[in-house]
């Protein structure tokens, strides 16, 4: 049932995406052109405190219109781990700094469109260091208690996929 790429050719190319259009050869021999978006790969963290509370971002996404809690995650630069790129962005979003990382998990939050690949760490805790330095992320930051995740879910304040995968995991581990 493996779906083959034949050839793709490209759409549209920036620093941010590269739309292609790729002919898909199909189980049964017919083929598909199927549009799919290439993205550079992302890395965030889930700081975790002792109080069982994860660090959040409440922010809008224009895109759907909506608003949520969501884990700070960002671009790995080139040059970069994907650790270092976690500990990056969080700081730069949240203004804290993220305690000693564990890898928690890879995801693919659109593998039917897109190959963005999120790797997502873990933080036991973080230190405020000062005001987040993208100050537009988000109109809050906030310790929310790991508790009150599944009733968030349930509200769709927590939507973002890679937020619901990492959030769900780690209080799977509680």
């Amino acid at each position: 049932m493996e779906w083959k790429v034949r050839s793709e050719q490209p759409l549209y190319q920036d620093e941010w995406l590269d739309i292609r259009i790729a002919d898909i050869e199909l189980p049964d021999g017919g083929h598909l052109d199927h549009r799919l978006i290439r993205t550079p790969p992302g890395a965030g963290v889930a700081a975790v405190d002792g109080d069982g509370r994860v660090l959040l971002i409440w922010r809008h996404r224009f895109i759907t219109g909506s608003w949520g809690w969501e884990i700070p995650i960002g671009k790995i630069e080139e040059g970069e781990t994907s650790a270092e790129a976690a500990a990056r962005e969080f700081e730069e979003e949240t203004g804290w700094r993220p305690g000693p990382l564990r890898h928690l998990i890879t995801t693919y939050p659109t593998p039917g469109i897109s190959d963005s690949r999120h790797e997502i760490y873990q933080a036991s805790g973080a230190t405020r260091i000062g005001e987040p330095a993208d100050g537009i992320e988000s109109e809050r930051i906030a310790w929310v208690p790991l508790a009150d995740v599944r009733s968030l879910i349930g509200k769709a304040e927590i939507a973002s996929g890679t937020t619901l995968a990492a959030l769900l995991y780690v209080i799977s581990d509680i």
